[in-house]
Protein backbone atom coordinates (compact mmCIF):
# COMPACT_ATOMS: atom_id res chain seq x y z
CA UNK A 1 0.00 0.00 0.00
CA UNK A 2 1.22 3.53 -0.69
CA UNK A 3 1.73 6.09 2.66
CA UNK A 4 -2.06 7.55 2.20
CA UNK A 5 -3.77 4.34 0.83
CA UNK A 6 -4.80 1.02 2.95
CA UNK A 7 -6.73 -1.96 2.90
CA UNK A 8 -9.02 -0.82 6.16
CA UNK A 9 -9.28 2.43 7.24
CA UNK A 10 -10.32 2.77 10.84
CA UNK A 11 -12.17 6.06 11.61
CA UNK A 12 -12.23 6.41 15.79
CA UNK A 13 -9.74 4.33 18.35
CA UNK A 14 -12.49 4.49 21.34
CA UNK A 15 -13.71 1.41 21.94
CA UNK A 16 -15.26 -0.34 19.03
CA UNK A 17 -12.21 1.03 16.90
CA UNK A 18 -9.54 -0.31 18.78
CA UNK A 19 -11.62 -3.47 18.86
CA UNK A 20 -11.70 -3.49 15.15
CA UNK A 21 -7.80 -2.71 14.72
CA UNK A 22 -6.90 -5.57 17.44
CA UNK A 23 -9.09 -7.96 14.95
CA UNK A 24 -7.75 -7.06 11.58
CA UNK A 25 -3.85 -6.58 12.83
CA UNK A 26 -4.19 -10.49 12.96
CA UNK A 27 -5.67 -10.90 9.89
CA UNK A 28 -4.16 -8.87 7.16
CA UNK A 29 -0.64 -7.73 6.83
CA UNK A 30 1.22 -5.35 8.93
CA UNK A 31 0.93 -2.28 7.47
CA UNK A 32 -2.23 -2.62 5.49
CA UNK A 33 -5.01 -1.28 8.44
CA UNK A 34 -5.00 2.55 9.26
CA UNK A 35 -6.57 3.93 12.87
CA UNK A 36 -7.69 7.76 12.40
CA UNK A 37 -7.25 9.14 16.15
CA UNK A 38 -6.66 12.52 17.46
CA UNK A 39 -6.68 11.92 21.38
CA UNK A 40 -3.61 10.33 23.41
CA UNK A 41 -5.78 9.24 26.00
CA UNK A 42 -8.17 6.09 26.32
CA UNK A 43 -10.84 6.16 28.59
CA UNK A 44 -13.02 3.13 30.34
CA UNK A 45 -15.99 5.28 30.90
CA UNK A 46 -18.38 2.68 32.81
CA UNK A 47 -16.64 3.28 35.83
CA UNK A 48 -17.50 6.94 35.81
CA UNK A 49 -20.84 6.14 37.65
CA UNK A 50 -18.13 4.22 40.06
CA UNK A 51 -16.32 7.46 40.75
CA UNK A 52 -18.99 9.82 40.69
CA UNK A 53 -20.35 7.87 43.73
CA UNK A 54 -16.93 7.77 45.62
CA UNK A 55 -15.90 4.65 44.70
CA UNK A 56 -13.03 4.91 42.82
CA UNK A 57 -10.66 7.76 41.43
CA UNK A 58 -11.21 8.92 37.99
CA UNK A 59 -7.67 8.36 37.21
CA UNK A 60 -7.91 4.48 37.36
CA UNK A 61 -9.91 5.22 33.82
CA UNK A 62 -7.09 6.45 32.02
CA UNK A 63 -4.74 5.09 30.03
CA UNK A 64 -2.29 5.59 26.99
CA UNK A 65 -4.04 5.75 23.49
CA UNK A 66 -0.63 4.32 22.29
CA UNK A 67 -0.43 1.33 24.87
CA UNK A 68 -3.56 -0.25 23.08
CA UNK A 69 -2.55 0.52 19.08
CA UNK A 70 -2.32 -2.70 17.88
CA UNK A 71 1.66 -4.31 16.35
CA UNK A 72 1.25 -3.60 12.51
CA UNK A 73 -1.50 -0.92 12.62
CA UNK A 74 -0.87 2.39 11.36
CA UNK A 75 -2.11 5.09 13.86
CA UNK A 76 -2.64 8.53 12.12
CA UNK A 77 -3.07 11.18 14.98
CA UNK A 78 -5.38 13.37 13.75
CA UNK A 79 -9.16 14.03 13.23
CA UNK A 80 -11.82 13.19 10.64
CA UNK A 81 -12.12 16.12 8.62
CA UNK A 82 -14.62 15.18 5.75
CA UNK A 83 -15.71 11.72 4.55
CA UNK A 84 -16.12 11.17 0.43
CA UNK A 85 -17.54 7.30 0.26
CA UNK A 86 -17.92 8.00 -3.55
CA UNK A 87 -14.12 8.44 -3.77
CA UNK A 88 -12.99 5.48 -1.29
CA UNK A 89 -11.60 8.22 0.80
CA UNK A 90 -11.59 10.29 4.09
CA UNK A 91 -9.63 13.63 4.59
CA UNK A 92 -8.05 14.41 8.07
CA UNK A 93 -8.12 17.77 9.76
CA UNK A 94 -4.07 17.66 8.94
CA UNK A 95 -5.41 17.76 5.27
CA UNK A 96 -4.26 14.08 4.46
CA UNK A 97 -6.53 12.35 2.39
CA UNK A 98 -6.34 8.39 2.94
CA UNK A 99 -8.05 6.02 0.62
CA UNK A 100 -9.39 2.57 1.85
CA UNK A 101 -10.58 -0.61 0.17
CA UNK A 102 -12.86 -0.47 2.97
CA UNK A 103 -13.80 1.93 5.86
CA UNK A 104 -15.14 1.13 9.39
CA UNK A 105 -16.80 4.15 11.30
CA UNK A 106 -16.47 4.03 14.74
CA UNK A 107 -16.44 7.64 15.65
CA UNK A 108 -19.01 7.27 18.84
CA UNK A 109 -21.11 9.82 20.09
CA UNK A 110 -20.81 13.69 20.24
CA UNK A 111 -22.29 15.44 23.63
CA UNK A 112 -24.42 18.30 22.70
CA UNK A 113 -24.19 20.12 26.06
CA UNK A 114 -25.05 23.55 24.12
CA UNK A 115 -28.30 22.34 23.80
CA UNK A 116 -29.21 22.74 27.35
CA UNK A 117 -29.59 26.68 27.67
CA UNK A 118 -27.44 28.22 30.39
CA UNK A 119 -25.35 24.91 30.76
CA UNK A 120 -22.14 25.84 28.77
CA UNK A 121 -19.86 27.63 31.35
CA UNK A 122 -21.99 26.48 34.56
CA UNK A 123 -21.54 22.57 34.19
CA UNK A 124 -19.32 21.32 37.24
CA UNK A 125 -20.28 24.62 39.31
CA UNK A 126 -22.86 25.67 41.25
CA UNK A 127 -24.49 22.25 42.28
CA UNK A 128 -24.47 21.45 38.28
CA UNK A 129 -22.78 17.86 37.54
CA UNK A 130 -22.87 15.27 35.13
CA UNK A 131 -20.16 12.01 34.79
CA UNK A 132 -20.16 12.67 31.52
CA UNK A 133 -17.55 14.03 31.08
CA UNK A 134 -13.70 13.11 32.73
CA UNK A 135 -13.39 16.60 33.57
CA UNK A 136 -16.82 16.93 35.17
CA UNK A 137 -17.14 13.62 37.02
CA UNK A 138 -15.44 14.52 40.13
CA UNK A 139 -17.99 17.43 41.20
CA UNK A 140 -20.76 15.02 41.20
CA UNK A 141 -19.01 13.48 44.51
CA UNK A 142 -18.27 16.61 45.81
CA UNK A 143 -21.94 17.56 45.37
CA UNK A 144 -23.24 14.45 47.12
CA UNK A 145 -20.49 14.94 50.16
CA UNK A 146 -21.32 18.70 50.26
CA UNK A 147 -25.81 18.89 49.57
CA UNK A 148 -27.40 19.34 53.24
CA UNK A 149 -30.91 20.65 51.35
CA UNK A 150 -33.11 20.82 48.29
CA UNK A 151 -34.12 19.11 45.41
CA UNK A 152 -31.58 16.30 43.96
CA UNK A 153 -32.20 15.74 40.47
CA UNK A 154 -31.29 12.97 37.90
CA UNK A 155 -31.87 13.69 34.40
CA UNK A 156 -31.89 12.01 30.83
CA UNK A 157 -32.64 13.21 27.60
CA UNK A 158 -35.02 13.43 24.67
CA UNK A 159 -32.15 11.80 22.58
CA UNK A 160 -29.87 8.54 22.64
CA UNK A 161 -27.31 8.50 24.56
CA UNK A 162 -24.40 6.14 25.31
CA UNK A 163 -25.18 3.89 28.41
CA UNK A 164 -28.80 4.55 28.73
CA UNK A 165 -28.94 3.34 32.23
CA UNK A 166 -25.78 5.60 33.72
CA UNK A 167 -28.60 8.54 33.97
CA UNK A 168 -30.03 6.57 36.81
CA UNK A 169 -27.66 4.22 38.35
CA UNK A 170 -25.74 7.46 39.98
CA UNK A 171 -29.54 8.46 41.31
CA UNK A 172 -29.07 5.13 43.56
CA UNK A 173 -25.88 5.86 45.02
CA UNK A 174 -26.61 9.19 45.30
CA UNK A 175 -30.13 8.25 47.62
CA UNK A 176 -27.89 5.36 49.41
CA UNK A 177 -24.80 8.24 50.28
CA UNK A 178 -27.27 10.76 51.15
CA UNK A 179 -28.75 8.70 53.71
CA UNK A 180 -25.81 7.64 54.97
CA UNK A 181 -24.70 11.04 55.68
CA UNK A 182 -28.11 11.65 57.77
CA UNK A 183 -29.66 14.51 54.94
CA UNK A 184 -31.76 12.28 52.86
CA UNK A 185 -35.20 13.81 54.18
CA UNK A 186 -33.83 17.36 53.23
CA UNK A 187 -32.88 16.54 49.71
CA UNK A 188 -35.85 15.00 47.77
CA UNK A 189 -34.58 12.67 44.77
CA UNK A 190 -36.04 13.23 41.66
CA UNK A 191 -35.62 11.53 38.12
CA UNK A 192 -36.72 13.72 35.60
CA UNK A 193 -36.52 11.45 32.39
CA UNK A 194 -37.86 12.41 28.74
CA UNK A 195 -38.66 8.60 28.48
CA UNK A 196 -41.98 7.28 29.08
CA UNK A 197 -40.56 4.50 31.63
CA UNK A 198 -37.62 3.38 34.26
CA UNK A 199 -36.45 0.88 31.56
CA UNK A 200 -37.64 -0.23 28.21
CA UNK A 201 -37.38 -4.45 28.95
CA UNK A 202 -40.26 -5.14 31.63
CA UNK A 203 -38.08 -8.02 33.14
CA UNK A 204 -36.05 -5.29 35.24
CA UNK A 205 -38.32 -2.59 34.61
CA UNK A 206 -40.43 -4.23 37.67
CA UNK A 207 -37.24 -4.75 40.05
CA UNK A 208 -36.25 -0.98 39.46
CA UNK A 209 -39.68 0.34 39.97
CA UNK A 210 -39.88 -1.49 43.43
CA UNK A 211 -36.36 0.03 44.13
CA UNK A 212 -37.68 3.38 43.18
CA UNK A 213 -40.58 3.04 45.40
CA UNK A 214 -38.51 1.35 48.62
CA UNK A 215 -35.78 4.98 48.04
CA UNK A 216 -38.93 7.03 47.91
CA UNK A 217 -37.62 8.74 44.56
CA UNK A 218 -40.05 10.77 42.74
CA UNK A 219 -40.52 10.12 38.95
CA UNK A 220 -41.00 12.80 36.53
CA UNK A 221 -41.13 10.70 33.12
CA UNK A 222 -41.38 12.85 29.67
CA UNK A 223 -39.83 15.96 30.70
CA UNK A 224 -36.71 16.97 28.88
CA UNK A 225 -34.32 19.76 30.65
CA UNK A 226 -34.35 22.21 28.48
CA UNK A 227 -32.42 24.81 30.17
CA UNK A 228 -30.59 25.86 33.90
CA UNK A 229 -30.67 29.12 35.67
CA UNK A 230 -27.60 28.45 38.27
CA UNK A 231 -28.31 31.86 39.57
CA UNK A 232 -31.50 30.83 40.61
CA UNK A 233 -30.47 26.82 41.25
CA UNK A 234 -33.65 26.45 38.75
CA UNK A 235 -34.20 23.69 35.93
CA UNK A 236 -36.49 24.13 33.73
CA UNK A 237 -37.90 21.28 31.86
CA UNK A 238 -40.29 21.07 28.45
CA UNK A 239 -43.25 18.64 28.87
CA UNK A 240 -43.08 16.13 25.57
CA UNK A 241 -46.99 15.18 25.37
CA UNK A 242 -48.42 18.49 25.66
CA UNK A 243 -45.65 21.37 25.08
CA UNK A 244 -45.77 22.74 28.34
CA UNK A 245 -42.75 24.15 30.54
CA UNK A 246 -42.11 22.86 33.97
CA UNK A 247 -39.57 24.15 36.50
CA UNK A 248 -38.00 22.79 39.33
CA UNK A 249 -35.32 24.28 42.23
CA UNK A 250 -32.35 22.51 42.79
CA UNK A 251 -30.09 22.08 45.35
CA UNK A 252 -28.12 19.91 43.12
CA UNK A 253 -28.55 18.18 39.37
CA UNK A 254 -26.65 15.73 37.47
CA UNK A 255 -27.11 16.07 33.86
CA UNK A 256 -27.48 13.59 31.23
CA UNK A 257 -26.71 15.72 27.69
CA UNK A 258 -28.68 15.46 24.52
CA UNK A 259 -26.54 13.27 22.22
CA UNK A 260 -25.85 12.47 18.42
CA UNK A 261 -23.88 11.68 15.90
CA UNK A 262 -21.11 13.13 15.38
CA UNK A 263 -20.98 16.80 12.99
CA UNK A 264 -19.16 14.82 10.33
CA UNK A 265 -20.68 12.01 9.82
CA UNK A 266 -24.26 14.42 10.17
CA UNK A 267 -22.56 16.12 7.06
CA UNK A 268 -22.01 13.33 4.94
CA UNK A 269 -23.34 10.86 2.16
CA UNK A 270 -22.93 8.01 5.28
CA UNK A 271 -25.55 9.57 7.21
CA UNK A 272 -28.91 8.08 7.47
CA UNK A 273 -32.03 11.01 8.20
CA UNK A 274 -31.35 10.29 11.46
CA UNK A 275 -27.40 11.42 11.34
CA UNK A 276 -26.15 8.01 12.55
CA UNK A 277 -23.85 5.76 9.83
CA UNK A 278 -26.48 3.47 8.25
CA UNK A 279 -25.84 0.18 8.60
CA UNK A 280 -27.82 -3.01 8.06
CA UNK A 281 -28.99 -3.95 11.62
CA UNK A 282 -27.83 -7.55 11.35
CA UNK A 283 -24.14 -7.47 9.01
CA UNK A 284 -23.28 -3.89 10.45
CA UNK A 285 -22.65 -3.05 6.39
CA UNK A 286 -23.67 -0.08 4.87
CA UNK A 287 -26.67 -0.48 2.30
CA UNK A 288 -25.56 1.93 -0.20
CA UNK A 289 -21.32 1.65 0.02
CA UNK A 290 -20.78 -1.73 0.72
CA UNK A 291 -16.99 -1.07 1.11
CA UNK A 292 -17.72 0.55 4.15
CA UNK A 293 -19.29 -0.67 7.85
CA UNK A 294 -20.00 0.68 11.20
CA UNK A 295 -20.35 -0.29 14.76
CA UNK A 296 -21.24 1.05 18.34
CA UNK A 297 -22.47 4.75 19.45
CA UNK A 298 -22.31 6.42 15.96
CA UNK A 299 -24.61 3.39 13.69
CA UNK A 300 -27.76 3.42 13.20
CA UNK A 301 -28.31 0.41 14.92
CA UNK A 302 -31.35 -0.14 16.86
CA UNK A 303 -30.08 -0.84 20.02
CA UNK A 304 -28.76 0.22 23.45
CA UNK A 305 -25.46 2.45 23.13
CA UNK A 306 -23.14 0.43 25.28
CA UNK A 307 -19.55 -0.84 24.88
CA UNK A 308 -20.77 -4.67 25.73
CA UNK A 309 -23.04 -4.21 22.71
CA UNK A 310 -19.82 -3.33 20.31
CA UNK A 311 -17.85 -6.32 22.33
CA UNK A 312 -20.62 -8.50 20.19
CA UNK A 313 -20.89 -5.95 17.13
CA UNK A 314 -17.00 -6.37 16.52
CA UNK A 315 -16.50 -9.89 15.79
CA UNK A 316 -19.70 -10.21 13.44
CA UNK A 317 -18.55 -6.90 11.72
CA UNK A 318 -14.64 -8.38 11.07
CA UNK A 319 -15.97 -11.55 10.07
CA UNK A 320 -18.68 -9.80 7.37
CA UNK A 321 -15.80 -7.58 6.67
CA UNK A 322 -13.18 -10.12 5.81
CA UNK A 323 -15.75 -12.15 3.72
CA UNK A 324 -16.43 -9.06 1.89
CA UNK A 325 -13.24 -8.51 0.93
CA UNK A 326 -12.82 -12.54 -0.23
CA UNK A 327 -15.52 -11.70 -2.47
CA UNK A 328 -17.89 -13.91 -0.37
CA UNK A 329 -21.52 -12.96 1.15
CA UNK A 330 -21.35 -11.38 4.74
CA UNK A 331 -23.28 -14.11 6.85
CA UNK A 332 -22.60 -13.08 9.79
CA UNK A 333 -25.45 -12.06 12.11
CA UNK A 334 -25.54 -9.66 15.29
CA UNK A 335 -28.70 -9.67 17.30
CA UNK A 336 -29.29 -6.68 18.84
CA UNK A 337 -27.27 -8.17 22.11
CA UNK A 338 -26.81 -5.13 24.67
CA UNK A 339 -26.07 -5.51 28.36
CA UNK A 340 -26.41 -2.62 30.99
CA UNK A 341 -25.44 -3.53 34.33
CA UNK A 342 -27.58 -1.27 36.54
CA UNK A 343 -25.63 -0.01 39.73
CA UNK A 344 -29.23 0.09 42.70
CA UNK A 345 -26.91 0.53 45.36
CA UNK A 346 -23.40 0.37 47.01
CA UNK A 347 -22.25 -3.34 46.35
CA UNK A 348 -25.86 -4.17 44.19
CA UNK A 349 -26.36 -4.85 40.91
CA UNK A 350 -28.90 -5.95 38.50
CA UNK A 351 -27.39 -7.24 35.53
CA UNK A 352 -29.61 -6.49 32.35
CA UNK A 353 -29.09 -8.09 29.20
CA UNK A 354 -31.34 -8.00 26.32
CA UNK A 355 -31.47 -8.42 22.45
CA UNK A 356 -33.24 -6.30 19.90
CA UNK A 357 -36.90 -7.66 20.76
CA UNK A 358 -36.47 -6.90 24.18
CA UNK A 359 -35.85 -10.34 24.98
CA UNK A 360 -33.42 -11.24 28.21
CA UNK A 361 -30.42 -13.00 27.03
CA UNK A 362 -29.08 -13.54 30.27
CA UNK A 363 -25.19 -15.13 31.02
CA UNK A 364 -25.33 -16.75 34.05
CA UNK A 365 -27.91 -19.59 35.33
CA UNK A 366 -30.12 -17.57 37.86
CA UNK A 367 -32.57 -14.67 37.81
CA UNK A 368 -30.08 -11.41 36.62
CA UNK A 369 -33.37 -9.01 37.08
CA UNK A 370 -32.61 -9.35 40.88
CA UNK A 371 -30.10 -7.26 43.25
CA UNK A 372 -26.85 -9.08 43.92
CA UNK A 373 -23.70 -7.95 45.18
CA UNK A 374 -21.55 -10.69 42.76
CA UNK A 375 -22.81 -8.84 39.79
CA UNK A 376 -21.57 -5.82 41.70
CA UNK A 377 -18.24 -6.97 41.52
CA UNK A 378 -18.15 -8.08 38.36
CA UNK A 379 -18.85 -4.47 36.62
CA UNK A 380 -16.32 -2.95 39.61
CA UNK A 381 -13.59 -5.57 39.45
CA UNK A 382 -13.74 -8.02 36.68
CA UNK A 383 -15.34 -6.32 33.46
CA UNK A 384 -12.32 -3.33 33.92
CA UNK A 385 -9.93 -6.04 33.26
CA UNK A 386 -12.18 -7.85 30.80
CA UNK A 387 -11.81 -4.62 28.74
CA UNK A 388 -8.55 -3.56 29.06
CA UNK A 389 -6.95 -7.08 28.36
CA UNK A 390 -9.56 -8.56 26.11
CA UNK A 391 -11.48 -6.34 24.38
CA UNK A 392 -9.08 -3.90 23.65
CA UNK A 393 -6.71 -6.51 22.46
CA UNK A 394 -9.38 -8.57 20.07
CA UNK A 395 -9.62 -11.62 22.54
CA UNK A 396 -12.82 -10.70 24.12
Amino acid sequence: MTPHRFAVVIAGGGTGGISIAARLATQLPAGSVALIEPSDKHYYQPLWTLVGGGVFRKEITERAEADYIPAGVTWIREAVAAFEPDHKAVVTSGGQRIEYEQLVVALGIELNWAAIEGLPGALGKDGICSNYLYETVDSTWQNLQTIEEGNAIFTFPSTPVKCAGAPQKIMYLADEHLRKRGVRKRVPVTFASAGKAIFGVEHYAKTLRGILAKKEIETLFRHDLIAVRPKSREAVFRNLDDGSEKILRYGMIHVVPPQRAPGVIRSSALADASGWVEVDKFTLQHPRFPDVWSLGDCSSLPTSRTGAAIRKQAPVLVENLLAHRAGQPATARYDGYASCPLVTGYGKLVLAEFDYNGTPVESFPFDQSQERYSMWALKAYVLPELYWNGMLRGRA
